[in-house]
């Protein structure tokens, strides 16, 4: 072959190879815009679960949880200086009103009282003694009565004394268990040192809140049956003992219930309780899922679905009866509410519920 053929053929096989490479990137240029196109189409519809808003006749017991509070709680403080002697009660145990738990050691406070006993004993003796000398003139009636007064002087400094000496016995003033024991024999205390922590667990306080649908049911001495979260199959007995005149700022009403503990005193102070309200009979409300409403169910915000669109409405809220509330107005039996899937639509959204 000439030296033309050559040049002729290296030119055609140039020629095959760039018709070969734009053919491969028609094809990937296409298949890409095909790919495009897939993505960019518009979805026809959102997924989501829905519910018919229905008419129905709840549970007539409202609940609301809470903590347990002791109904009374005491931290015992020594009133004088000294040093501890003897400590009576350990950590846990049960003491009663008057019971002496501790007893600090103050010598100088020992002898004061002596001094106060001798002085008003002498007085004592001396009134005596003035009264019957003035019996046959040998005092003035102005002198006894200075006598009497220094009487009453020694009798108040004794009275004092003895005060002084009867706080070295750290004695319990309520009924309760020992909590917190903050001293050892030995310890040296000073007015104002923590010594015990004594909590009366024989009635407790549950405090809850309720909203304002539910709290105009309610009323001070009125009797709620009560769990804990730790003894859910056991039942106890309480009584409304506060409700406050007014709301927070999450609209609710702080409530606090009375609770009579069992003989083991199995209620602890910090424990999660429930009040359980008892309502009178309910009749046919309108109800739908607590999760119609887009976030609280003050907002009143919910979802319907009409012809396949999503509507956001503005309703009113009632009364909550667990996972399902009452709605007052914007509603009407039968409509769909969305339950599931708020999050991804708006107003107008094409939607088809799904189970």
């Amino acid at each position: 072959m000439g030296k033309f053929g050559k040049i002729l053929l290296y030119l055609l096989l140039i020629a095959g190879c760039v018709v070969a490479i734009g053919f491969v990137l028609t094809k990937h240029k296409e298949e890409s815009a095909a790919q495009t196109a897939i993505v960019n189409e518009p979805v026809a519809f959102i997924a989501v679960k829905s519910a018919k808003a229905m008419k129905d006749a709840p549970s007539s017991t409202m609940q609301s949880n809470g903590v347990f509070a002791s109904s009374q709680e005491l931290n015992f403080s020594a009133e004088k200086a000294g040093r501890i002697v003897n400590v009576y009660v350990k950590e846990g145990a049960y003491v009663k009103k008057g019971q002496t738990l501790a007893t600090i050691r103050v010598d100088q406070l020992s002898v004061d009282l002596q001094n106060a006993e001798v002085n008003y004993n002498v007085a004592l003796n001396e009134v005596e003694r003035f009264e019957n000398a003035y019996k046959t003139g040998g005092v003035t009636k102005q002198q006894v009565d200075q006598m009497k007064q220094q009487l009453e002087n020694a009798k108040a400094r004794l009275e004092t004394a003895k005060i002084s000496v009867n706080d070295t016995y750290i004695k319990a003033s309520i009924d309760g268990i020992v909590n917190k024991r903050l001293i050892e024999p030995g310890s040296v205390v000073s007015p104002g040192t923590a010594l015990f922590e004594i909590v009366n667990t024989s009635q407790l306080k549950l405090k809850v809140t309720v909203d304002e649908s539910q709290v105009a049911s309610l009323s001070v001495g009125k009797k709620v049956k009560i769990t804990a979260s730790v003894y859910p199959n056991q039942t106890f007995d309480g009584t409304i003992s506060f409700i406050a005149p007014k709301a927070t700022e999450a609209l609710n009403f702080p409530i606090e219930i009375t609770v009579t503990n069992n003989t083991n005193n199995l209620l602890k102070a910090g424990m999660y309780g429930t009040a359980h309200f008892a309502e009178g009979k309910v009749t046919n409300v309108l109800m739908v899922p607590r999760t119609a409403f887009v976030g609280s169910t003050k907002n009143g915000l919910i979802f319907t679905i009409e012809n396949g669109i999503a509507r956001q409405k503005k309703v009113v809220a009632g009364r909550n009866f667990g996972d399902f509330v009452e709605v007052i107005d914007g509603l009407a039996e039968g409509d769909e509410v969305i339950t599931s899937g708020q999050i991804n639509i708006i107003d107008g959204s094409k939607v088809q519920s799904i189970q």
